[in-house]
């Protein structure tokens, strides 16, 4: 594939941008994962609740720039004709510059107690997690995401033309900025204002963004497999209609415990539970895609971290949160380090390794480099997915040890009874915070060189294809072996489940003995992962041992 729409190009300052970002919040993280270590460290300069404000920020940043860039890149394609109005396009980037500046900074006057009160608003930053961006940024963000939804809206044909990734993709866009209304106001009760700050992280990442991801992933599949638009336009349309349909009812599990009436907790549970669904839909969409013709991979690191995303987003978003979600485990795992478990794998694994894997498509073909040297996009791809991993077993099994200490045990965390407690995961947290530094270190120096430095080219791709067996791990892969990984994975996640309601045993609440629940986290946590890594290496396997059937050409 060649580059057809000159404007496609000014995807390409949004994807530096996003590799810089990126590198922005590794650092932050690992300055996070130190403090946890030796709370001591940065005092009074860069406090432990900055510091991790800015390293989740800087998350959601990166990424929304990532899906600026790929909607910017699929736009044209997806549409035939060049990005309508481009001259917006660089006011876009420039404004985007600037939110993200303002924000860093802004984030660091909560030391100093300044949130900007004006006219009853909180201009400079106001605290809300993962919203704390005050109103001179979510002003700025909406004039952003209203110029992106104007751009493609303007740019795509009439609607009677319109495909399902269209729909898909126009939906998300809109509902960027419509959904963002909520979280431009204050209100003074905390129980209401906390209503609407989940109706904009609920439904902003875990909606909006699902609708924007599945419709990238059902278009880079036709794109690199050739695969019929209309049965990837299927699964995206069931993917979006499953998304919204599960997603705002299961938004109430986010208002157990914030005073809202005691009927939420039956149906924020239920629905919540039916939030997986969608996301086994995707998987399955990918599976069925990446066996068109069985064509072997042409661009490898692209599709790798494809794969990374559907797979983290079932472990992540699906098992995970299925796991913390109902009411009866999240009274224990609600604020413990399950969450960060949970919010590791689904934020990074589900949109991170999206717009990565949609950078290592488009930049290539931006810079003419298509017989690229992937090797080292497949390196990076492997330290990021066990860096990402391993940290989210080690807040797993600490958040098991919090749950006991803190909610069973009611000891004091100010008190110094359960920091303690936590000293050997706060270790292994930095520890594969820092293998995922260096996947970081690996991918940037691959984007950035990609198509800039000779003697880079893909070595002999067709006999090395050849030469790779198609028995044992890399024998072909059948839908029947991915269900039987599936259930694996999911049997885990009910392992991991009922270790988290064992709390509510009387030998563990009363009596005071963990040994069910820190035994069935022992099993769970390390099982889910493996089986994930795991089956994660056979589906790639059986690709990249594929044989190219010239005879068909």
């Amino acid at each position: 594939m060649k580059i057809e729409y000159q404007t496609q190009r000014l995807s390409m300052r949004f994807f530096m941008l996003m590799l810089f970002l990126f590198v922005l919040q590794i650092i932050f993280g690992m300055i996070v994962g130190l403090q946890q270590v030796d709370p001591n460290l940065l005092v009074g300069k860069l406090n432990f609740n900055v510091a991790r404000t800015e390293h989740i920020n800087l998350g959601l940043l990166w990424i929304l720039t990532g899906f600026i860039g790929t909607i910017l890149f699929v736009g044209p394609a997806l549409s035939r004709r060049e990005l309508a109005h481009p001259w917006l396009i660089h006011v876009l980037f420039y404004a985007l510059i600037a939110a993200v500046l303002w924000n860093v900074y802004a984030q660091g006057l909560a030391m100093k107690g300044v949130a900007g009160w004006w006219g009853g608003q909180a201009w400079f930053q106001e605290g809300l997690e993962y919203i704390e961006g005050g109103r001179i940024f979510d002003i700025v963000a909406l004039i952003g995401f209203g110029i992106l939804g104007f751009v493609l809206l303007r740019t795509f044909p009439s609607m009677k033309e319109w495909n399902e990734i269209h729909w898909g993709l126009a939906i998300g866009v809109v509902a960027l900025a419509v959904v963002w209304l909520f979280g431009l106001f204050y209100v003074s009760r905390l129980d209401l204002q906390e209503y609407f700050r989940w109706f904009v992280v609920h439904y902003w990442v875990e909606g909006v963004w699902e609708v924007i991801h599945i419709s990238l992933i059902g278009f880079l599949l036709v794109k690199m497999f050739d695969a019929d638009v209309k049965s990837v336009g299927y699964a995206v349309f069931w993917g979006v209609i499953l998304v919204w349909l599960s997603g705002l009812i299961g938004n109430a599990h986010h208002y157990f415990w914030i005073g809202t009436p005691e009927f939420w907790q039956f149906w924020g549970s239920l629905f919540s539970a039916f939030e997986p669904l969608p996301l086994i839909f995707c998987f399955w969409h990918i599976y069925l895609d990446a066996h068109q013709n069985n064509k072997p991979l042409k661009n490898a690191p692209a599709f790798y971290f494809m794969v990374g995303s559907v797979v983290l987003e079932q472990v992540g978003a699906g098992i995970l949160g299925f796991t913390m979600t109902f009411a009866l485990t999240n009274v224990w795992s609600h604020g413990t380090w399950i969450t960060p478990a949970h919010g590791h794998l689904a934020l990074f694994g589900t949109f991170g390794m999206l717009v990565i894997g949609a950078a290592y498509y488009a930049v290539p073909l931006l810079r003419g480099a298509t017989d690229f040297d992937q090797r080292l996009g497949k390196l990076a791809f492997w330290l990021l997915f066990l860096g990402i991993s391993g940290m989210a077993l080690a807040f797993a099994w600490g958040g098991t040890v919090q749950m006991y200490v803190y909610r069973t045990l009611g000891l004091e965390w100010f008190g110094g009874d359960v920091f303690p407690a936590l000293d050997a995961y706060k270790i292994f947290v930095p520890l594969f915070g820092f293998v995922t530094a260096i996947g970081c270190g690996v991918l940037v120096y691959d984007l950035v060189t990609i198509g800039r430095i000779g003697g880079r080219k893909q070595p002999e791709i067709v006999n090395r294809r050849k030469a790779q067996p198609t028995r044992g791990w890399s024998r072909p892969f059948s839908g029947f072996e991915a269900g039987i990984w599936l259930v694996l994975m999911w049997i885990f996640g009910f392992v991991i489940t009922f270790g988290i309601l064992s709390f509510n045993l009387s030998q563990v609440r009363i009596e005071g003995n963990p040994t069910v629940p820190y035994t069935m986290a022992a099993i769970g946590y390390p099982g889910l992962l493996l089986v994930t890594a795991l089956f994660v290496w056979r589906f790639l396997a059986s690709l990249e041992s594929r044989i190219e059937n010239t005879e068909s050409k």
